[in-house]
């Protein structure tokens, strides 16, 4: 575990400062800069563009981590060159589909909310780079290099709009070149993202493919479905909400969800380097490591996460107080969405172990059934709870399809994530919710969260230390202390 925790560390690092932007953007920025229905335009414009990364992508970059470890000397640069083209595949004829029918398109994304139709191009052109980004990215993490992925991913997207919301707010720039310049933002990651992927493995076009193309485009047309599973359970409700409600109603739940969101950065920067480890474990048929992998990873982003969900719990009365008073009053999508990402970081590498085995076809199966009960749900919610029903229909989902997950890979592998440790961190965290519930300082806002947070993982760590309950915290918390009486 020790290349997992150093990058994992590193990675925690980057994706909480990208947070931290995210957060000033999210709460701050965009709630002061622009309309709601402006901001509830821009959160449409990237969660769409979300769905449709995997899609274009044609699971490329699935396939480059599952078969990159089976690939030896002259036979990569066959590999890498069918990994670059396949997501062609798949752009070139959605380019001439939107442009043939790009009013037809446009009318049926703007039946609530016209304004949307004007920026079709824009969601395009934000799938194709997102697509290619997360390509050349898996370039780099079969490398078991990821931070610098994970830094243009977290950090570089958000401190750019951040400096766009600025630009726009002193009024160097108009709100359409910010709107144009988002999605060059997008574009920019991407270019840098293959430069950067490139210099860690030089490409050699080489039209000699692998012997097993077939198995790696079917792989990874396959994975299509699941990326797009993926996707539709994080992002089609934000879709979704843009044909019942008006845009200022994206825009709200947007804010909500990004601060139930913030639960799932520890894991996602995990995941980073234990996806290929997970890989190379399925593919060396190494099940007692890989077991190994899915308890801590499971014990480490719950702990992790956990803290995260508490904080916001007993934080939200304060952070709510700084918000305009329109974003105020999101505390049940907060509360639905935030218990969905503590279950997601639960599963450990879950994700990892079912795609990159060979069940992974059932397990799009049982992907694209809850995609469906997804849409359905949001179908019928929507329309009677708004918002509140697109967080339900987005927990009920999320819910179930974590439990089948967990539930196949016990029958298939024959073990869970669980162990006494996991209990234990449940048990403080419904302590910590109990004793701080009631606890309110008479300050500030921001001083009221910083004393009440400080209070908290200051007894929350103490507990993980004193009864050594993860093994990865202890060592890192023993290193820190004997540092400080040296």
């Amino acid at each position: 575990m020790g290349i997992v925790l150093k990058q994992s560390f590193k990675n925690t690092v980057v994706t909480f400062i990208g947070f931290g932007f995210g957060a000033i953007n999210t709460l701050f920025l965009y709630t002061n800069i622009l309309e709601p229905k402006y901001y509830g335009l821009v959160t449409f414009i990237l969660a769409t563009g979300a769905i449709l990364m995997p899609i274009m992508a044609s699971g490329a970059h699935n396939g480059l981590v599952k078969y990159y470890s089976a690939q030896t000397g002259k036979s990569k640069n066959g590999f890498f060159t069918l990994i670059m083209i396949l997501p062609l595949l798949v752009i070139l004829p959605l380019t001439l589909v939107v442009w043939l029918a790009h009013d037809g398109i446009g009318d049926f994304l703007s039946v609530k909310n016209t304004l949307v139709k004007d920026y079709l191009w824009y969601l395009f052109l934000v799938g194709i780079a997102m697509a290619y980004f997360e390509v050349y990215y898996a370039w780099s993490k079969v490398q078991l290099k990821s931070v610098f992925g994970n830094f243009l991913k977290e950090v570089f997207a958000r401190i750019s709009t951040s400096i766009l919301l600025v630009l726009l707010y002193l009024e160097v720039i108009t709100l359409d070149f910010f709107l144009m310049a988002i999605v060059g933002v997008y574009l920019l990651r991407t270019l840098w993202m293959k430069l950067y992927a490139f210099s860690l493995q030089k490409p050699v076009l080489d039209f000699h493919f692998p012997k097993e193309t077939r198995t790696i485009i079917g792989y990874g047309l396959l994975m299509v479905v699941g990326g797009s599973v993926s996707l539709i359970l994080l992002e089609i409700d934000k879709f979704m909400i843009n044909q019942f409600q008006a845009l200022e109603n994206v825009a709200y739940y947007g804010v909500a969800v990004y601060i139930a969101t913030s639960i799932i950065v520890p894991a996602r920067a995990m995941n980073q380097i234990t996806y290929p480890l997970t890989a190379n474990y399925l593919n060396e048929n190494n099940f007692f490591e890989l077991e190994k992998l899915y308890r801590k990873t499971s014990l480490t982003a719950f702990i992790a996460s956990g803290i995260l969900f508490i904080l916001i719990v007993l934080n939200i009365n304060d952070l709510f107080m700084m918000l305009p008073e329109e974003y105020r009053g999101g505390f049940a999508i907060i509360a639905l969405i935030g218990m969905a990402k503590v279950f997601d970081s639960l599963l450990g590498n879950v994700n990892a172990i079912l795609y990159y085995s060979e069940y992974y076809k059932w397990v799009l199966l049982m992907g694209a059934c809850f995609a469906a009960t997804t849409i359905l749900l949001n179908l019928w919610l929507i329309p009677l709870y708004g918002i509140e029903g697109a967080a339900l229909a987005s927990f009920i989902s999320i819910f179930l399809f974590n439990l089948s997950k967990l539930i196949f890979v016990k029958l298939k592998f024959g073990f869970l994530p669980f162990s006494r440790a996991t209990f234990k961190v449940l048990a403080t965290l419904l302590l910590l919710l109990v004793l701080f519930y009631v606890l309110q300082f008479p300050f500030h806002p921001i001083v009221n969260i910083i004393l009440k947070s400080v209070l908290i993982v200051a007894m929350y760590l103490g507990i993980l230390f004193r009864f050594e309950i993860s093994e990865d915290v202890t060592g890192v918390l023993s290193k820190w202390l004997k540092r400080r009486e040296e």
